[in-house]
Parts: C-alpha cells; sequence; structure tokens
C-alpha cells in the first residue's frame, strides 16, 4: 500500500481552491432576486448565477434573462425583448418584432389567466423611446411581471455596456432551481 505524501497533496489542494475561487469570481456572480418583476421566471428571493463572461464571446439573444447595472447602487434582471435593428410592437397580448409575431411561450399561462384583461399593455417602440428601432449598443428590456415591472417601458433602452451578465443558473430554492429560464 502506498503512502500519500502530504507535502505533494497539500500545494495540489490549495491551488484547486484558489482557481475555483477565481473562477467563480471572475466567470460567475451570484445574485439574490429582490422583488416581484421577474415573476412567474423568477421569484423574490431566488438566487442565480451569472455568467459574467458569455457576451465577451457570444452575442446577446432576445429573450435571454440578464443582470445589468441600473445605477451605482442597483443592478436589475431583466429580459431582453429586442436587440439592435429590431421595431417591437406590442398588440392584444401579442409581440411582434420586425412586423413578426414572436410567440411568449414563457408567458402564455399568465395571458391566459388574465381573463381577457391585457397582460402587456399595447405600445410601440417609437411611442416608448421615440425611436423605431433599437439602436447599435442598447438593448430594451423587460420584467416578465408586465404589470408590475420597471424596464425600458419607463427608463428607456440599456447600453450593452451595462450588462453584467447573462443568468444561467436559478440554484435557490431547490424546488424551484433550473438551468433553462425558458425562451
Amino acid at each position: 500500500m502506498k503512502k500519500i505524501k502530504y507535502r505533494k497533496v497539500i500545494p495540489l489542494v490549495l491551488l484547486g481552491i484558489i482557481v475555483a475561487m477565481v473562477f467563480r469570481s471572475v466567470i460567475f456572480a451570484s445574485y439574490v432576486v429582490d422583488g416581484e418583476s421577474m415573476q412567474p421566471t423568477l421569484n423574490d428571493g431566488n438566487l442565480l448565477m451569472v455568467n459574467k463572461v458569455v457576451y465577451d464571446l457570444t452575442d446577446v439573444d432576445r429573450f435571454d434573462v440578464i443582470v445589468f447595472h441600473a445605477n451605482k447602487q442597483e443592478d436589475y434582471v431583466k429580459r431582453v425583448i429586442g436587440v439592435p435593428g429590431d421595431e417591437i410592437k406590442y398588440k392584444d397580448d401579442n409581440l411582434y418584432i420586425n412586423g413578426k409575431y414572436v410567440e411568449e411561450r414563457f408567458l402564455s399561462e399568465f395571458v391566459q389567466a388574465s381573463n381577457g384583461k391585457p397582460y402587456t399593455k399595447n405600445f410601440t417602440l417609437e411611442e416608448i423611446t421615440g425611436k423605431t428601432e433599437v439602436p447599435e449598443g442598447k438593448l430594451f428590456v423587460m420584467g416578465d411581471n408586465r404589470d408590475n415591472s420597471l424596464d425600458s417601458r419607463s427608463f428607456g433602452f440599456i447600453s450593452q455596456t451595462q450588462l453584467v451578465g447573462k443568468v444561467d443558473v436559478k440554484y435557490w430554492p431547490l424546488s424551484q432551481a433550473s438551468l433553462s429560464l425558458g425562451k
């Protein structure tokens, strides 16, 4: 039976711990959802893992759930509805991007449960922002709780430079854990 040489193992274990800490702090960030603006997808108190480097490697996709710096004190979590070049219109609870209907499956049960009352009030991008399309370098974001969300309908476009990252994992409470936040 071989003896374990602790002088060789301890540095490897310490190196592993240091690499894991750097990996977690540089690539991922942990966030706690504060508020109800992303219900039903995210609830107050959910814990999220945010991928901070994904947008250095790929473009932001429509319907990604993101975290961004709203101001110097607060970060918001919202869903990307419009990317640069998109024309956006909501009519009768239907999303139209560039004139084509786009299904929002993540909202379907809540639209149905609204009993004929609009879940998302009608608007066009031009009515909200004065622009006909999302400008280069900007995003149009909304909360999934459309009647109770401070989002681009209130504060306009966000700059892609405000992005913290993409929400990859909802990990708490365990009963609601998810690797995919629906598209």
